[in-house]
């Protein structure tokens, strides 16, 4: 307690918070303007306040991150509408209901790379999904098997959206902005798996092989599980081909159709590893 007094000599924050709750009721007292600033909810929505609440989403994981001891994540992107195989049944289209595969893969692919990571100390490889259902839930769902833990980064949405139920509880996170969101994505990565999904999916492998490509990231294994699947929905050949990418280009990614596929390529990835990327940001 006395080193504790040391490092910190002046009244903590909570002491004071809890101190302010007691004080006698008055019209003083009631007024927000009273209310201590870090404590009042409406002063923190404020429109003004929107860069210390961006600050905010950036810290708070980041803190929780370092404190348990992640070194490096593997990311997995896909889409949350894709159903577990024994719920294939449920799925809206004969589309999704096909796509239902890549769930296992996922799954699979996530509980090897949460062994991996355990037999080296638990500290790098750790997944990440976006903490939803479908692919998400399956990543997060192979870590549990393996016994590991994962990360799940929650973002609010118009409807309803709650952490799927094998995220880590103490690495599950939510966010109400898109871009800290992302930055938490990638910057631990060492390597970003993509399985087929939607806009939200697209949206992710695209930013993320701009980053690589703009030489803002450094480069790490881009898997996308399907070739079939993404030669369908981007003719990446076609960018090459008008100029609008260039030709080394289509070498920032691959193509892998299995759990095992995809390991071995991050393992042979030359200087794949554990270091921090420097993102627009940070």
């Amino acid at each position: 307690m006395h080193d504790e007094h040391r490092r910190h000599p002046f009244r903590d924050s909570r002491e004071d918070r809890r101190t302010a709750e007691g004080v006698p009721h008055t019209p003083q007292t009631r007024s927000p303007s009273y209310r201590l600033a870090f404590t009042d909810e409406d002063f923190l929505t404020r429109e003004d306040l929107r860069p210390i609440r961006l600050q905010l989403e950036l810290l708070k994981p980041e803190l929780a991150m370092n404190e348990a001891g992640i070194d490096s994540t593997v990311v997995l992107f896909g889409g949350a509408r894709i159903p577990a195989p024994e719920r294939r049944e449920t799925a809206r289209t004969p589309g999704l209901a096909a796509l239902a595969e890549y769930y296992d893969e996922a799954r699979i692919f996530a509980k090897k790379m949460t062994e991996k990571s355990l037999a080296s100390g638990g500290r790098d490889h750790v997944v990440v999904t976006g903490g939803g259902p479908g692919v998400m839930e399956a990543g997060n769902r192979g870590a549990e098997e393996a016994g590991g833990r994962s990360i799940g980064l929650n973002i609010v949405l118009p409807h309803e959206q709650a952490p799927n139920r094998y995220v880590t509880p103490e690495l599950a996170f939510n966010f109400h902005y898109f871009a800290i969101r992302k930055m938490h994505f990638l910057m631990r990565a060492c390597a970003v798996c993509v399985f087929p999904g939607g806009f939200g999916t697209l949206d992710e492998l695209f930013e993320c092989l701009t980053l690589i490509q703009t030489g803002r990231m450094a480069r790490v294994p881009v898997l996308l599980f399907g070739r079939e699947f993404w030669e369908r929905i981007v003719d990446f050949r076609a960018l090459a081909d008008a100029g609008t990418i260039s030709e080394i280009d289509l070498d920032l990614f691959a193509f892998v159709e299995t759990a095992d596929e995809a390991i071995a390529a991050i393992d042979s990835w030359p200087g794949a590893g554990t270091k921090r990327h420097d993102i627009p940001g940070r």
